[in-house]
């Protein structure tokens, strides 16, 4: 592990892999890649719940780690991998807020209530096709929305303040030396300068918007119940 990202999840985690990865520091862990390999989430949940933390087992042949779940273990990692940078990414807290909400936590927040009856189907679904990524929503608690947030994702000024504090904590405890608190409309210079390599001589990604989040979402649950996992 060369380099741990830091940030949370909707800070430009997306964009920040794919540059990683065309820096040479990939493969680049990130959510999409538990998503994509549905038997990563009980390697998850067995972190969130306590009964696992082979974090060598886990990210086995990837270069770096970005976003949630991995994010959420940031100082962990950071002890485990000594010699890896941590780069965490950034934004404005409102912004950030209206950007999660709208996508990663308008999930769970919907879970909390009575669901109509084309979800419950899709559910049953996704359970007896894709029994591993019918734990998700429970691997998402318990590495994440639970221990960093206390649960409260609808309360707008307590995430708020945990962002803020997350950013806190990091800059303190990290040697400065070791970290880059980035934007990702710093573009290529900070974070080439930071990790020692050429600027590409393209422009910096741009990847995963939110119209676009909202858009994978249901062509991910179709494959999953046509294919199984």
């Amino acid at each position: 592990m060369k380099v741990i990202g830091a940030g949370f999840g909707r800070t430009g985690t997306r964009s920040l892999q794919a540059a990683l990865e065309r820096l040479g520091f990939g493969p680049c862990y990130h959510m999409s890649t538990v998503i994509a390999e549905p038997y990563r989430v009980r390697q998850w949940l067995d972190v969130g719940e306590g009964r696992s933390r082979d974090w060598d087992t886990l990210f086995a042949g990837f270069g770096s780690a970005v976003d949630w779940p991995a994010s959420a273990y940031w100082r962990e990692l950071a002890a485990h991998y000594p010699d890896a940078k941590v780069v965490l990414t950034v934004r404005d807290p409102a912004r950030w807020y209206d950007s999660v909400s709208a996508t990663i936590f308008r999930g769970v927040t919907e879970r909390s209530g009575p669901l109509p009856l084309r979800r419950r189907m899709i559910q049953w679904l996704v359970a007896r096709r894709a029994p591993d990524f019918a734990l998700f929503p429970q691997m998402t608690r318990a590495t994440f929305v639970d221990p960093v947030f206390g649960g409260r994702v609808d309360d707008r000024d307590h995430v708020i303040e945990v962002f803020q504090r997350h950013i806190t904590e990091v800059k303190a405890e990290i040697p400065a030396e070791r970290l880059l608190v980035f934007e990702a409309a710093d573009g290529w210079e900070p974070l080439c300068a930071f990790l020692g390599v050429p600027v590409p001589g393209e422009p910096y990604p741009r990847a995963n918007e939110r119209n676009e989040f909202r858009r994978k979402r249901p062509r991910r649950l179709a494959r999953l119940i046509v294919r199984g996992r």
